[in-house]
């Protein structure tokens, strides 16, 4: 069982950067035309590389260690679609970033065919809500027009009754291969048919639709939820209500929420707040009023000796939790002198500033 981890020199807690800078350094001192390089060394090297830079390989290598990973990476036949040697090898690599050529061409990141499925392009577009509507969420159906699945042919790009025949481009195999030769020497990439999308068949009749491709532009409604307290500036994603493509999956369609700013509310985090008016009066001795809120008007008991700024909190009545319960409401009470006294009430306050009121 070979470790991966002491092959590249790093903690089994490394991070993907820390992977990679390991890979890059011994890649460049193990290769074959360097002095003192090994074939045999850097092909263990680009091996542990290719398990370890991939985070699902690395939990089964994790889970299970090496075995089924073995020789992924030396040779030819290997699972990343890529065939190479080292017989012809170019001179002087020095300053070169071996990491990221090994990356495009042996195909160790996402680009290698057989370990991505294609992919429609994403959407993204922006919506604008009320506070409310942020507050307890709401359904908004919007239309889109985007390249969908064609709705004649179902996808299939041909005509509705008719068959398919073998691609010649690839001889129904579903891919082909690109030889490239650099200074690194000759590689062999496999790459999805483009004329089948790796069907490895084609109609003998095109869809008079969308003339084979597979797609064509649409409208679509798409009813898009937002949860109860989404804030302004939130971005919600759908899972395949992007563009599709023709032999893969459809992208995604990416949503940003502009909450409008209410002239009565405001919130902080999944709390509610609000000002309410009073009378000094009312401050003074208490009383009950009537408060408009998001959800009706609510009769708030004003507690005796309420000063101007003083915080009155609402258990439950604020912003809905995702997980259950709600916020509160926090009521700002200010409290509004008169513009103007009668006579009796100036002899009132007097009275109660001889008090010290």
């Amino acid at each position: 069982m070979k470790d991966y981890y002491q092959i590249l020199g790093i903690p089994r807690n490394a991070s993907q950067e820390e992977v990679k800078k390991a890979y890059r350094k011994l890649a460049h001192q193990f290769h074959p035309d360097k002095t003192g390089g090994s074939e045999e060394k850097f092909k263990e090297v680009n091996e542990a590389y290719q398990v370890l830079s991939s985070e699902q390989k690395r939990a089964q290598y994790d889970r299970f260690g090496s075995a089924g990973f073995e020789h992924a990476g030396a040779g030819r036949g290997n699972n990343t679609g890529v065939e190479w040697d080292f017989s012809n090898f170019g001179q002087g690599f020095e300053g070169v970033d071996l990491g990221d050529i090994f990356g495009d061409m042996f195909g160790f990141g996402s680009s290698g065919y057989g370990r991505q499925t294609p992919r429609g392009r994403d959407i993204a577009i922006d919506i604008e809500l009320q506070f409310s509507e942020a507050v307890f969420g709401v359904n908004r159906t919007m239309l889109l027009r985007k390249t969908a699945t064609c709705a004649t042919c179902n996808g299939s790009t041909q005509e509705p009754g008719t068959k398919s025949k073998t691609c010649s481009h690839c001889n129904g195999s579903g891919s082909v291969h690109e030889t490239r030769r650099s200074f690194l020497g000759s590689f062999t990439k496999l790459h999805m048919c483009a004329t089948c999308h790796g069907t490895g068949h084609v109609p003998e009749t095109p869809c008079h639709t969308c003339r084979g491709a597979g797609v064509a532009q649409a409208s679509e409604e798409v009813t898009i939820s937002t949860p109860p307290g989404v804030n302004d500036g939130e971005m919600i994603k759908l899972v395949g209500k992007g563009e599709a493509i023709t032999g893969g999956i459809a992208g995604d369609l990416y949503v940003k929420i502009h909450v409008v700013p209410s002239k009565k509310f405001s919130r902080s985090g999944f709390d509610i707040i609000t000002t309410l008016e009073i009378a000094v009066t009312d401050g003074l001795l208490g009383a009950q009023k009537d408060l408009e809120t998001l959800e009706g008007t609510l009769r708030v008991q004003i507690p005796q000796g309420t000063a101007s700024g003083s915080i009155l909190r609402i258990r439950g009545k604020g912003i809905p939790r995702q997980r259950g319960g709600r916020g509160d409401l926090l009521i700002s009470m200010l409290i509004k002198p008169p513009h103007k006294l009668s006579k009796k009430a100036k002899e009132l306050l007097e009275e109660l500033k001889k008090e010290g009121v």
